[in-house]
């Protein structure tokens, strides 16, 4: 089913959302038949119980559900990603369990976090790469074309910096094979509401990040409501809650 979702002029353009279940089939590979979409779930599964996750990501699986972000972000063994705004790591590391020693996750930072250095101390994996790096130019300039990229919960922190989303976002898009993926998660702000709340409440409205990469050239492939929350007003910050907060999650595809 086709459907118009987001727009990127006053002409109202639309974007397309494929239809797709577990589609595994980006940069030439086939998608896999059942016995492999269980195989690849129970990867995950040895990926979330791994002892070198720590106690704090672990206690935090059951408001950001990891099994269901690797299952929307169609992560798998030898995939090439960036990590956007890696803060402590928890993602990187998650992500660089699943790819595997032929696989390579580049965890990018804007400055140095000791959380992330500890992280990689206590439990070395070659298969991450740190990238002290500006929003606007996050990627290295020596890493090959990247099956996915990802930016969780930290959308609405580069709004309210000094970064120029277009820039960054086509620099994004550049960074991807063809049929590459972006993955976008973040804490939902009121509808219309925009870019208002991204500094006060550390929320942002989906609309803008969809109108946003759609005009970097990206086609929205897959939205999931799984880390959605109906009981959230959407009017606090996330630590100020005693709720999982409501959340989108949007996957983006590179034609």
């Amino acid at each position: 089913m086709l459907t118009s979702k987001y727009c990127i002029t006053r002409g109202w353009l639309p974007t397309i959302i494929f239809s797709l279940s577990l589609a595994w089939s980006i940069n030439g590979h086939a998608s896999p038949q059942r016995n492999n979409l269980q195989a690849v779930t129970e990867i995950y599964q040895q990926a979330v119980n791994s002892p070198i996750r720590t106690n704090a990501d672990k206690r935090t699986d059951a408001t950001r559900k990891p099994v269901e972000f690797l299952q929307f972000a169609q992560v798998r063994p030898g995939m090439q990603v960036l990590d956007i705004a890696a803060g402590r790591g928890n993602t990187s590391q998650l992500l660089a369990l699943v790819v595997g020693s032929k696989g390579t996750v580049w965890a990018q930072v804007e400055k140095q976090r000791p959380a992330l250095v500890k992280r990689l101390t206590d439990h070395p994996q070659s298969n991450i790469v740190t990238v002290t790096s500006s929003f606007e130019d996050p990627v290295p300039s020596d890493i090959p074309k990247l099956d996915l990229i990802t930016i969780i919960l930290n959308y609405h922190d580069i709004v309210y910096k000094p970064v120029d989303r277009s820039k960054l976002n086509q620099r994004l898009f550049d960074a991807l094979k063809s049929g590459g993926h972006l993955v976008v998660i973040d804490h939902s702000a009121k509808p219309r509401s925009g870019i208002s709340a991204a500094k006060s409440l550390h929320r942002i409205d989906e609309r803008v990040v969809g109108e946003e990469l759609l005009k970097a050239g990206f086609q929205l492939e897959q939205e999931s409501k799984y880390l959605h929350n109906r009981s959230d007003p959407r009017d606090q910050a996330f630590f100020n809650m005693d709720i999982p907060t409501d959340k989108f999650a949007l996957r983006f595809v590179k034609p």
